[in-house]
């Protein structure tokens, strides 16, 4: 698909918007990927041996997919033609792939880039294969998805994946610079409200553009309160069922399991400003309370519950201020993990013994061929006992005592670490 501004039909002098006139025309003028694009870079190696591959590049909006995918074309001298997989049918693909074939008939390849290729099914995902094959064409896909979750696994076979980063305020800075050069002008900004724009940005060098082309259009200087009130900030890049939910609870419940409640509250706040369902919070930090804190302190789990009720009883937004003093208790608690590590490893004894049934001393005998059976032979009642412990086998007979919970000396589980030893030794006493 032809550039508009690169049409022979566009004057001269039409107006071009600023992000137009600072596209990177060759390579090395893209910024922030130079661990794709340098001497070293996987890239820059192709390039280097002339062995361009099919690609996929993953990364977040606005830090340069489709302009490297451009500038690859003209570096390979291959034809450029871009689609997007919202606009693009099955008919749309078998023409492009016709014409493509076309080219190649006429000694030309061709480059195809496929923005948002993960909204492509399977099946849509299947029909690039053979052209890829054949070498009809060089795809190179953009997705801000994870390829592993959303692409096929041959399409992934075919190609390699790169990771482009989310550009850093340093890079924004240097296109702030690059726009001050074009444009021959300072930005109108003072330094407070200049660091303020790189935030509004939020790493996404697309956006940066958009706002420049409405700043510079100001007439003295704006302060950081200027600048808030006349743009809005860029909504953050969060999908409540994409890769970013699940990175930022995993950050959010290792915050809370390394004991850092700042942390914590940050990848909670995210979530939230980024619309994320309190209630879905409110579920994965009790798992966090039972999970990682257990019985080394047993409010924790209390606490969760009665902030997940205290959101259910006010709502947004002030019910959510309930979990986050959860969250802080959890990151403030003593931290145990031996109630989850003993009960999984019940489990796995559970599922080896099968249908191994308990001993019969601990079965009941309601009926008399029950007791004929033996059935409730030799049950010690531990109330009767010395110190009201028995010490009597409660496994099934053919199996091994088994021993799965090892508390921590941390907060509670150190005093249920002294019974568990007591009753040890009353065990080893009494010869159990």
């Amino acid at each position: 698909m032809p550039d508009l501004f690169d049409s022979p039909s566009l004057a001269q002098n039409a107006p071009r918007p600023l992000a137009d006139r600072l596209r990177p025309q060759s390579l090395g003028e893209v910024i922030g990927q130079d661990h794709v694009l340098g001497p070293d870079g996987p890239l820059g190696q192709m390039l280097l041996h002339s062995n361009l591959t099919s690609l996929i590049f993953w990364g977040p909006p606005g830090v340069g997919k489709t302009t490297i995918a451009r500038l690859l074309a003209d570096e390979t001298e291959l034809s450029f033609v871009q689609i997007s997989a919202i606009f693009t049918g099955m008919p749309d693909l078998r023409k492009v792939f016709e014409a493509a074939k076309l080219r190649r008939q006429n000694g030309k390849g061709t480059l195809l880039f496929v923005d948002e290729i993960h909204r492509f099914n399977k099946a849509q995902q299947d029909g690039f294969l053979p052209h890829m094959e054949d070498g009809t064409i060089t795809l190179v896909g953009a997705t801000t998805e994870n390829p592993s979750f959303e692409l096929n696994s041959a399409l992934l076979s075919r190609s390699q994946v790169l990771v482009l980063n989310r550009l850093t305020p340093a890079h924004l800075e240097l296109i702030i610079q690059r726009a001050e050069k074009e444009l021959g002008t300072k930005l109108p900004l003072d330094p407070d409200a200049r660091d303020a724009l790189l935030e509004m940005a939020d790493g996404d060098g697309r956006a940066l553009l958009n706002m420049l082309e409405q700043v510079f259009g100001w007439s003295g200087k704006a302060d950081r309160a200027m600048l808030s009130k006349r743009l809005n900030r860029r909504a953050a890049q969060y999908d409540k069922s994409g890769e970013a939910h699940y990175n930022l609870i995993s950050a959010l419940h290792k915050s809370v399991r390394g004991s850092d409640p700042d942390a914590a509250l940050y990848w909670l706040a995210r979530m939230l400003v980024g619309g994320e369902d309190p209630r879905y919070l409110a579920r994965r930090i009790t798992r966090m309370a039972v999970e990682d804190i257990g019985l080394a302190d047993p409010e924790a789990q209390r606490q969760c519950l009665d902030a997940w009720a205290t959101y259910e009883r006010l709502g947004s937004p002030e019910g959510e201020l309930a979990l986050a003093q959860a969250v802080m208790y959890l990151a403030l608690a003593p931290k145990s993990n031996a109630a989850y590590a003993a009960y999984k490893n019940a489990m796995v004894d559970a599922k080896k013994t099968g249908s191994e049934p308990p001993p019969k001393h601990i079965l009941n005998a309601p009926t008399a061929m029950m007791k004929e059976q033996g059935y409730g032979d030799g049950y010690q009642y531990d109330h009767d006992a010395e110190d009201g412990f028995s010490g009597q086998n409660y496994f099934p007979e053919t199996m091994k005592r088994g021993i799965y919970y090892l508390p921590v000396e941390r907060g509670h589980e150190r005093e249920l670490k002294k019974r568990l030893d007591y009753f040890a030794r009353l065990r080893e006493k009494r010869g159990r």
